[in-house]
């Protein structure tokens, strides 16, 4: 549901609490893209935790320049009001029900392009940022760290530049000086969790076969596909099945 914008005394979180500490000590520059164009610089939040969204709107509103345009508790809803209030920035979760936060970032930056997306997650991955890059997100942060990086994160996403979380940052700059990509072993051989049965299964639908079909490819029954499927979207922790074509597509199982 949508929740208007006002201030819960009643709740309190690490955001809400580090936030105040934040007010005025963190500004910017009024040659902004926003200030140009003589009004406040709009952000969305979309998290399905209200206390977490009162945390993160009360750092967004201590800037005189930027306003919460809008709240939304799932990526269903999120969507919806982009079209709505079209919002320069959505602040985006990634764990959601009705629509997942990957979902979310890659529909909004079809639909409305001029909307920057920063995904905020309580997960440290350089596997998820690069899949949140992929998808379209201009920066990824943790919440974790949103008291002292959030207004530096919004600051890249009025210039059109990219940020990530230090720590993730480090990580992934680490991994590029090794030599080493994401989700691969010193051979530059994928690195999966799944069996190679697993990986057949998910090549193969991901190819846009039906459980029929890919029961038929390996001899095995339509029951035996459709258990391996619910078996990996799990063990995965995938909400959807672009999810699994696009798992595919990063560790080079299929071509995009």
């Amino acid at each position: 549901m949508r929740e208007k914008m006002r201030h819960s005394t009643g709740e309190t979180s690490a955001l809400e609490s580090e936030s105040a500490a934040t007010v005025g000590s963190a500004t910017h520059s009024s040659s902004s893209p926003a200030s140009k164009r003589g009004r406040l610089y709009r952000v969305l939040l979309v998290d399905d935790h209200p206390v977490v969204r009162l945390g993160i709107r009360a750092i967004v509103e201590s800037q005189r320049d930027m306003e919460v345009c809008g709240e939304a508790s799932d990526g269903q809803e999120g969507l919806e009001m982009a079209k709505e209030f079209k919002p320069d920035l959505a602040l985006v979760d990634l764990t959601m029900g009705e629509m997942n936060g990957l979902d979310l970032t890659a529909a909004l930056r079809e639909q409305f392009p001029e909307t920057e997306v920063l995904v905020l997650s309580m997960h440290f991955s350089e596997e998820l940022a690069r899949e949140v890059l992929r998808c379209g997100a201009l920066g990824y942060i943790l919440k974790s760290d949103a008291d002292e990086e959030l207004l530096a994160a919004i600051d890249h996403m009025r210039r059109r530049q990219p940020f990530f979380t230090g720590r993730l940052a480090f990580a992934m700059t680490q991994n590029f000086v090794d030599g080493t990509g994401p989700g691969t072993d010193a051979n530059g051989k994928p690195v999966t969790p799944l069996t190679e049965r697993e990986m057949q299964v998910v090549k193969l639908l991901a190819e846009g076969r039906s459980n029929k079909e890919v029961a038929g490819t390996l001899g095995v029954s339509t029951r035996t596909i459709e258990s391996h499927r619910n078996h990996i979207m799990h063990k995965m922790g995938f909400a959807s099945f672009s999810e699994l074509i696009r798992y595919a597509i990063r560790i080079n199982l299929i071509e995009p």
